[in-house]
C-alpha cells in the first residue's frame, strides 16, 4: 500500500472543520467537534455500536428486488441475505454521476467496502457495504457531465438532458438517444478500452424495453464495477424504501418547529466556534420536499412529478414551491401538518429528506453502523447530529472516504526526474514551470542570486530598523520602499527561471502534464477526473485483467484500508 501520506491541507481549500475532525484522536482536539460527530472518525470506537434499522425482511426483500434489476452478482445478494439475518451497514452514498462521476464515487464504495470487512472482523458481527445513490436531487447540471483526459487538456462531456419542468429528480430524467453519440466519443478518449464495453451495457439505449435513466444507469455501472466485493447499491426514491424511512419523514413533520429552533442553534455554534453551517437553515424552511401527484402537472408534461420544497407559513401551514419564487413548478396549494401526514400514510414516496435530514431518513431504514463521507458530507453531520439524537436517540458516525491521487507511471517518472512531490504539483501549471525552471538554473547562478537577496534582505532590515527609530512616519516609508525592493529581487529570480524554461521547452511541457493529471482546472484529480479514465488507463497497462476494471477497484480496496488522517499517492 501507499507509504505517501500527506496532511488534509495538502489539498487546497480544505476547512478548519474538516481537519479538526480528522484530529478528533488526539489529545488536543475541539471538544465542541467531539459532542458533533460522537466516534473518531479513525479509531474502532463506532464499531458494534450501531442500532437495528426498519423490518429486516422488508429490507432485504426490497434491495433484493433492485438488485436483481441492476444485474447483482451472487457476492451482493449473499450480503442481502446477510441484512435478512440481522447484518449491520457501512453505508456511503454519492450524486448519480454521468458514466458514474468523478474519481471520488470509486474512493467512496472502497472505503466503504474495507470498513465493512473491519468491523466484521473486529466484532464478529457481519457488516455489509451499501451504496446509496443520490437520485432524489435536481442538480441536473452538475451530473449531466463527465470530463476525461487528453494529451494536454481536460475534456468534458455534456449530454445536454432536459427537465420535463423544473425540480425532476435527476435520478428520473431519460439520458435519450444522444448518450449513443457521447459513449462514442467517451470510447475515442478512453482508448476503446474493455470498460467501454460495459459503459454501453449500463448506458446505451436498448433495444427495446424501458428507456435507460442517470439512476438506473449509474446503479448497473456500481454495481458491476464492484461485483466481487458484494457491494449493494440502493436507489431508496421508491415507496419500499420510502414506507420503511417514514419514521423519520413523520418526526421531521410532527416536530417541524423544534427541529428548526435546534438547527438555528447549531448554526450559532459552528460560527460560535469560528466554522459555518454547510446548509443555511432560514425561519420557515422545513427539511422535507413534496412530489406533485401525476394529475396536478404543468400542462403539456402529463404523467412527470415535479419535487418541491416545503415551507411552513407563520399561521402553521406548509407550502409547496422554489423557495417563493415564481415560475413553473410552484404550487399554490398549502398543506396543514394533517394533509402531510395523510400523504404521508397513503403515498410516502412523495415526500422525501433534504441534505440535512437525509442521513436521519437514511438510518431510520438501514441498520447503519457508520456513514462514509466527503468533506462536505462530514460539514452536513455536523448540523444533522441534532436531528439524529431527537428521532433516532443517537448519532450515526461518520468516517472519512479514502482521499487519494494516482499517478500513473509516466507521470511518476517526470516527476522524479525534477524531484517533484504531490504537494509541489498543487498549484497552478506557470507557477510550477517557474519552480522548474529555477531548479534547472546552473548552481553558480543560483549562488549569486542567493547571496544578493540575502545581502539586499539583510541591508534593508537594517536600514528600516533605523529609520523607525528616527520617526515613525520615516519607519513606514522606508517598510513601503523596501518592500518594493525586494519584489525587484524577486522579479529577477523570476526572470532568471524564465530563461531556463524557454532555453529548455521540455520543462514547461513537464510542468503542464503534472498539473493536468494531478491537479487539473485547479482542483483535486479525485473531483474532477472520471473514475472510467483511470479504469481505462490500466486497462490498457494491465490487459490480462478480463473484467473491466477489476484490477484498479481490488487496487482501491487495498488502499481504502490505510489509516492515513489525510490523503495519500498511490501509484499505479
Amino acid at each position: 500500500m501507499s507509504a505517501e501520506c500527506y496532511p488534509i491541507a495538502t489539498l487546497p481549500h480544505s476547512t478548519r472543520l474538516l481537519r479538526d475532525y480528522l484530529a478528533m484522536g488526539d489529545a488536543g482536539a475541539s471538544s465542541p467537534v467531539r459532542a458533533w460527530y460522537g466516534a473518531e472518525p479513525l479509531g474502532r470506537a463506532w464499531m458494534g455500536t450501531s442500532a437495528a434499522g426498519a423490518d429486516a425482511g422488508a429490507l432485504a426483500d426490497a434491495l433484493e428486488r433492485q438488485s436483481l434489476i441492476f444485474g447483482a452478482a451472487p457476492a451482493a445478494l449473499a450480503n442481502i441475505a446477510k441484512l435478512r439475518s440481522g447484518a449491520r451497514a457501512v453505508v456511503t452514498g454519492q450524486q448519480v454521476g454521468l458514466l458514474g462521476g468523478p474519481l471520488l464515487t470509486l474512493l467512496k464504495a472502497a472505503t466503504a467496502i474495507v470498513r465493512a470487512r473491519q468491523a466484521t472482523s473486529v466484532t464478529g458481527v457481519e457488516h455489509v457495504p451499501i451504496f446509496w445513490t443520490a437520485t432524489e436531487d435536481h442538480d441536473l447540471e452538475e451530473v449531466d457531465q463527465v470530463s476525461l483526459l487528453t494529451k494536454t487538456a481536460v475534456e468534458t462531456l455534456r449530454l445536454g438532458a432536459k427537465f420535463p419542468h423544473h425540480d425532476v429528480p435527476v435520478g428520473d430524467v431519460i439520458l435519450g438517444g444522444q448518450i449513443d453519440g457521447l459513449l462514442d466519443q467517451a470510447a475515442d478518449l478512453l482508448g476503446h478500452a474493455p470498460i467501454c464495453d460495459l459503459l454501453r451495457e449500463c448506458y446505451g439505449s436498448p433495444s427495446g424495453g424501458e428507456a435507460r435513466t442517470f439512476g438506473g444507469a449509474f446503479a448497473r455501472l456500481m454495481t458491476r464495477l464492484f461485483a466481487e466485493q458484494g457491494l449493494i447499491v440502493m436507489d431508496a426514491a421508491g415507496r419500499d424504501f420510502h414506507s420503511l424511512g417514514a419514521p423519520a419523514l413523520r418526526y421531521a413533520i410532527e416536530h417541524a418547529e423544534e427541529l428548526e429552533a435546534a438547527l438555528l442553534v447549531r448554526a450559532a455554534e459552528l460560527e460560535a466556534a469560528g466554522y459555518h453551517a454547510q446548509v443555511l437553515v432560514k425561519p420557515g424552511a422545513s427539511l422535507l420536499f413534496l412530489v406533485s401527484e401525476p394529475a396536478s402537472q404543468v400542462e403539456g408534461n402529463p404523467g412527470v412529478s415535479s419535487r418541491e420544497a416545503l415551507r411552513r407559513l407563520p399561521d402553521g401551514t406548509w407550502k409547496a414551491g422554489n423557495g417563493g419564487a415564481a415560475g413553473a413548478g410552484n404550487s399554490a396549494k398549502s398543506y396543514t401538518a394533517a394533509d402531510l401526514l395523510a400523504i404521508l400514510d397513503e403515498a410516502p414516496e412523495r415526500l422525501s429528506p433534504n441534505a440535512i435530514l437525509r442521513p436521519v431518513f437514511q438510518d431510520s431504514i438501514l441498520p447503519t453502523a457508520a456513514y462514509v463521507g466527503g468533506p462536505a458530507e462530514v460539514a452536513y453531520f455536523a448540523q444533522s447530529a441534532v436531528i439524529y439524537q431527537r428521532a433516532l436517540g443517537r448519532i450515526t458516525p461518520i468516517l472519512p472516504r479514502l482521499s487519494a491521487t494516482l499517478i500513473e507511471p509516466a507521470i511518476g517518472a517526470i516527476m522524479a526526474q525534477h524531484e517533484v512531490s504531490l504537494p509541489d504539483a498543487m498549484r497552478p501549471a506557470e507557477e510550477l514551470a517557474q519552480r522548474l525552471g529555477a531548479r534547472a538554473m546552473p548552481i553558480q547562478a543560483k549562488r549569486r542570486l542567493a547571496a544578493a537577496g540575502n545581502a539586499l534582505d539583510e541591508a534593508l532590515t537594517a536600514a528600516q530598523d533605523y529609520l523607525g527609530t528616527l520617526d515613525a512616519s520615516l519607519g513606514k516609508s522606508a517598510e513601503v520602499s523596501a518592500s518594493k525592493m525586494r519584489y525587484q529581487m524577486d522579479r529577477l529570480r523570476r526572470l532568471a527561471a524564465t530563461y531556463e524554461l524557454n532555453k529548455e521547452a521540455g520543462l514547461r511541457r513537464h510542468a503542464e502534464a503534472m498539473t493536468l493529471h494531478l491537479f487539473p482546472d485547479g482542483h483535486p484529480q479525485e473531483r474532477v477526473i472520471a473514475g472510467v479514465w483511470f479504469l481505462a488507463a490500466c486497462e490498457a497497462a494491465r490487459p490480462e485483467v478480463a473484467t473491466p476494471g477489476a484490477g484498479l477497484i481490488a487496487r482501491l480496496v487495498e488502499e481504502a484500508a490505510s489509516q492515513c488522517p489525510g490523503h495519500i499517492v498511490i501509484r499505479l
